[in-house]
């Protein structure tokens, strides 16, 4: 469907010039919207750049949504990474609308790159943006929280690092869990199986490490884990089916790459790496390369690594993928 009928986008649209907190923030462009909310850039009356997120006034009428949405910025400021995008304030305007202030970031989103790089990028680019990826996963395991919606469309590329969006999902491990037994949140594409499973308490640290071996295999080949032809079917392959190995598709890839890839896609949580500690040492070993600060340009790539085979057509795979919620309805996209 047109984008223009849909109703998300018309209404997200018609606050583009409007204010909020009585002119404190205008609204000057719209940057995505989604189930959950939109996001715009804008600016603070005191002339300070600003993103603002702004949730659906019929998602902020439940209590246990709203509650999600601003947990996003509480988890994010509860860990202090470079990688995380700031935020910067949580507030209600007056008719009720409750929306986050965040940092404004200049750069695209690891989708956005990937599909300017014909979806295919050199081993060396992924393994640098996967290194940095693993550095932001570890900080925020080491306090409890899983993400949960580990994508390329969650991962933001800037002049001076990566940042890891969309905490609205991420769940802290030792609190009273917010979804309800046997929903289904995530990705297909790259959703770990016990989280397509709906298992809830079998999430760890190490279903994220999941998702970082599938977009490190799509990323490089072009090609899904999972092939299916639509989401639930994609939901339903990656809770019932072992992955196939990054050879499968990439016979010339180089062997301790692929090793590396394909633990972190086992099928068994307790076979894959233990933590993204574990996993970004292993990589590192495996490339025999000091992994630099990843950029939003290419890396040059070492004589050893044999490029992979073409990507198959567009519609085979697609490195963002939308969020599927199965028994809630919960999330929203972000800027990119």
């Amino acid at each position: 469907m047109n984008d223009l009928l849909n109703p998300v986008l018309d209404t997200a649209r018609r606050r583009v010039g409007t204010t909020l907190r009585r002119g404190k923030y205008t609204l000057d462009a719209l940057l995505g919207a989604g189930a959950m909310g939109a996001v715009f850039a804008a600016t603070h009356r005191n002339g300070m750049r600003v993103a603002v997120k702004v949730l659906h006034k019929e998602i902020a009428q439940v209590e246990a949504l709203r509650s999600r949405f601003l947990r996003e910025g509480y988890i994010a400021n509860r860990v202090q990474h470079p990688s995380l995008v700031r935020v910067l304030d949580d507030d209600e305007d007056d008719d009720g609308t409750t929306f986050l202030v965040m940092e404004l970031l200049e750069g695209k989103t690891l989708a956005g790159a990937w599909l300017e790089a014909g979806r295919q990028m050199p081993a060396p680019q992924v393994v640098a943006i996967v290194d940095g990826l693993l550095d932001v996963l570890g900080a925020i395991h080491a306090q409890g929280i899983v993400h949960r919606d580990v994508k390329p469309d969650n991962v933001f590329l800037t002049d001076h690092g990566l940042k890891l969006l969309d905490l609205g999902i991420a769940r802290l491990q030792s609190e009273a869990r917010m979804t309800a037994s046997g929903a289904m949140m995530g990705t297909p594409e790259y959703v770990s199986p016990e989280q397509a499973g709906g298992l809830v308490r079998e999430i760890d640290a190490r279903s994220d490490l999941y998702s970082v071996g599938a977009m490190a295999f799509t990323l490089m080949t072009g090609h899904v884990v999972h092939e299916a032809r639509t989401p639930m079917e994609g939901m339903i392959f990656a809770a019932t089916k072992p992955a196939r190995s990054l050879f499968d598709v990439w016979p010339g890839a180089p062997a301790g790459l692929a090793n590396v890839v394909d633990i972190a896609l086992c099928f068994d949580k307790a076979r894959r790496w233990e933590s993204a500690e574990q996993m970004r040492t292993a990589l590192a070993n495996a490339m025999r390369v000091s992994v630099p600060m990843v950029v939003a340009g290419g890396e040059a790539r070492p004589a050893a690594v044999v490029a992979a085979p073409a990507p198959p057509p567009a519609p085979a795979a697609a490195a963002g993928g939308a969020t599927v919620i199965l028994g809630s309805d919960v999330q929203g996209q972000r800027k990119g």
